[in-house]
């Protein structure tokens, strides 16, 4: 089977909303919610509307340190520098106290935050009074002509009790949780986090640390990268990760494993996971792990015209979905950014997706016909004026680790393009 990139695209998709949502499409089952404490809460996805539990400001407030003084209300909303006023000198308000009522004729010291006094409409700035400081309680100070509600914080200006101040399916940021606090808020309600088991094969493979590696690395063993290569990949994106030991290629071994892992309930009461991930053992070799494991269940193994991350795996297994990723690195990487990543932001509502920009290429670059190429690159912004450029680095080898280390962005070939001259425009997703 052979599909373009968009078909597979919107296959993972699908196979991930038959087993995330519930039927009819009314919840998601893995999205129940969890409170967590606000220091927790970047990154996380809110799981209900939260509504304001006060108005915010919670009190008409000043804006500026100047005095409070109270003006006609049908007073011009401008301000007149001719028109001036001499007023007596009140008692001062500091931020934090309940202010005491304003003495009519008078022009009350306050702070930046500090409560309107009853009476009060308007503050003047320190600045624009003669003189401009704040003299003694009971001395004089003239102010200019001003205009009820000038640098006035209106209670509930900001957010009136009871509205919505963060809407349910919102990717919380530092903002959010600096609203969630000035609401008084100690945590928040956020969907819990995809449960996802990744699965590295292969005989050749070893993790770091391995004491057959105590020595030096055996002839004919690698170390593993695709484990901590998405696993800090699958983190990124907010989920969780549950790491299998490196399978053999052998297919008893791999459904053993898969059995472990998936058969009962997490320790929170939830699915064990809600997905499947595995790198290799899925191409055309002699030794395809995965593919002699699961190609007589419910697994399809497809070519996609994609390059690097031709060879895909996509099914269920026990009903949970199972996404298989090519060996190399840097397919894996490709394969993720590609087709898991943008259905985790459609379906879940996080991780926000990676920023796409046009940037004119530094060199000449070919593609081979028929394949939607992804080559790593360095992107450089625009500044003044120059315009965004991007350079390739490495070369399309799957391999090359060192390469994607150095890279900011992926440079996308569409499928229908051999030949890209020097400043040819190329899209680019920021890493």
């Amino acid at each position: 089977m052979r599909r373009t990139v968009a078909e597979h695209q919107l296959a993972v998709r699908e196979v991930l909303a038959r087993a995330w949502y519930a039927p009819g499409g009314a919840a998601v089952r893995n999205t129940a919610g969890v409170r967590i404490p606000l220091t927790e809460a970047p990154g996380r996805v809110l799981a209900a509307d939260l509504a304001a539990p006060v108005d915010l400001p919670p009190f008409a407030n000043s804006q500026m340190d100047g005095f409070a003084i109270q003006v006609p209300e049908n007073q011009p909303k401008v301000v007149d520098l001719a028109e001036s006023t001499t007023y007596l000198v009140g008692a001062t308000i500091p931020a934090g106290i309940l202010a005491p009522p304003l003495v009519a004729g008078t022009a009350a010291p306050i702070m930046t935050g500090a409560m309107l006094p009853e009476g009060a409409n308007a503050v003047v700035p320190v600045e624009a009074a003669q003189p401009a400081h704040f003299p003694d309680e009971g001395e004089s100070v003239t102010l200019p002509g001003t205009a009820p509600g000038i640098f006035v914080r209106d209670r509930g200006s900001d957010l009136p009790r009871g509205s919505i101040a963060i809407a349910a399916g919102t990717l919380l940021n530092p903002a959010h949780v600096g609203l969630a606090s000035a609401l008084g808020c100690t945590g928040l309600v956020v969907r819990r986090r995809v449960r996802v088991l990744l699965v590295t094969t292969g005989d050749e493979v070893l993790l770091p640390g391995d004491p057959r590696a105590a020595d030096g690395l055996p002839e004919g063993k690698i170390f593993d990268a695709n484990m901590a290569l998405l696993r800090a990949n699958l983190l990124d994106a907010g989920a969780e990760v549950v790491l299998a030991p490196v399978v053999s290629d052998e297919p008893r071994a791999l459904l053993a494993a898969l059995d472990s892992f998936v058969d009962g309930a997490g320790s929170d009461g939830a699915a064990a996971v809600d997905l499947i991930l595995s790198t290799g053992g899925i191409s055309a070799g002699a030794f395809e792990v995965v593919k002699q494991a699961l190609a007589e269940l419910d697994v399809d193994f497809v070519s996609v015209g994609l390059q690097p991350g031709g060879p895909q795996a996509l099914g269920t297994y026990k009903g949970v979905p199972f996404i298989g990723f090519p060996g190399n690195p840097v397919s894996g990487v490709v394969s993720f950014e590609l087709f898991l990543r943008p259905a985790m932001t459609a379906l879940l509502g996080g991780p926000a997706p990676r920023h796409r920009a046009l940037a004119t290429l530094a060199h000449p670059m070919t593609s081979p016909a028929g394949k939607h190429q992804v080559r790593r690159g360095v992107y450089e912004g625009p500044a003044f004026e120059s315009a965004a450029s991007v350079r390739e680095v490495g070369g399309p080898s799957s391999h090359l680790l060192g390469a994607l280390a150095q890279a900011n962005a992926l440079i996308h070939i569409p499928a229908g393009v051999t030949e890209l001259q020097a400043g040819a425009k190329v899209e680019v997703w920021l890493l």
